[in-house]
């Protein structure tokens, strides 16, 4: 049913059949990066992508998430990408660093490429906090990168 009378909507489309997705997952806090990688990938299975349609690269850190993305997005491999891992909060300026520049790298390369990247990295304070947090983050990263894969190809 409509949302408006006489107002179309796009509507939200988690059918992954077809789809090629990108992870870039960083190595840094390894155990938290492959919680998240473990539930994306569950999530892109669950939604109808192929699993031989799904690539995983891996980095050393977060701030060489970026560079990697900007590669297979300019492959035209992909209809979306995911970036997974976890920037926790040290005793230096540094967590705010790269929690700052890998944000902004990522939406950078979404923009300049205009492929969808769905945003996992997390930055949180703790261990405990990432933990906590990274089955949700990887499902959600999945469901994002499916139903903005399928909205870009019913865009104007």
């Amino acid at each position: 049913m409509p949302r408006y009378e006489h107002i179309s909507e796009y509507d939200i489309d988690l059918d992954g059949k077809g789809l090629r997705i990108g992870v870039v997952m960083s190595r840094f806090n390894q155990d938290i990066g492959e919680g998240l990688l473990a539930a994306c990938i569950d999530e892109l299975l669950a939604c109808g992508v192929a699993p031989e349609l799904i690539r995983i690269a891996t980095v050393p850190g977060a701030l060489e998430i970026p560079l990697v993305l900007q590669r297979l997005a300019r492959s035209g491999k992909f209809d979306a990408l995911v970036a997974l891992g976890a920037v926790i909060r040290g005793e230096t300026y540094h967590f705010e660093l790269v929690a700052n520049e890998l944000g902004a790298g990522i939406t950078r390369v979404t923009l300049d490429d205009g492929l969808p990247i769905a945003n996992g990295v997390l930055t949180t304070e703790d261990d405990d906090q990432a933990l906590a947090r990274m089955r949700e983050k990887g499902h959600d990263c999945a469901r994002a990168a499916v139903e903005m894969a399928m909205l870009q190809k019913v865009l104007p």
